[in-house]
């Protein structure tokens, strides 16, 4: 399975939209799914004129969950606004 195969995979049917970027039934990570999936046939533009794509996460407990791409937190390696170089 590819994450950026056009064609939705079966188990991203189900999927629920997670409020906070983790397993709503878990609390396990993105980082911890068993498969994803990013619908990149449909983005949205957001009011910063900025595109998100939904990000589908197949988790280890068995829930199928999404959220958007904007949604995601920064990483610690990610330059965070505001920070000088």
């Amino acid at each position: 399975m590819d994450a950026f195969d056009p064609t939705p995979p079966q188990w991203a049917e189900p999927a629920i939209h997670a409020l906070s970027f983790c397993c709503p039934r878990c609390g396990a990570s993105s980082q911890q799914a068993n498969h994803v999936w990013i619908n990149r046939r449909a983005p949205v533009i957001s009011d910063d004129y900025r595109r998100k794509w939904q990000e589908f996460y197949d988790c280890e407990c068995g829930q199928a969950w999404w959220a958007w791409s904007s949604d995601r937190p920064p990483q610690d390696w990610q330059k965070q606004d505001g920070d000088e170089s």
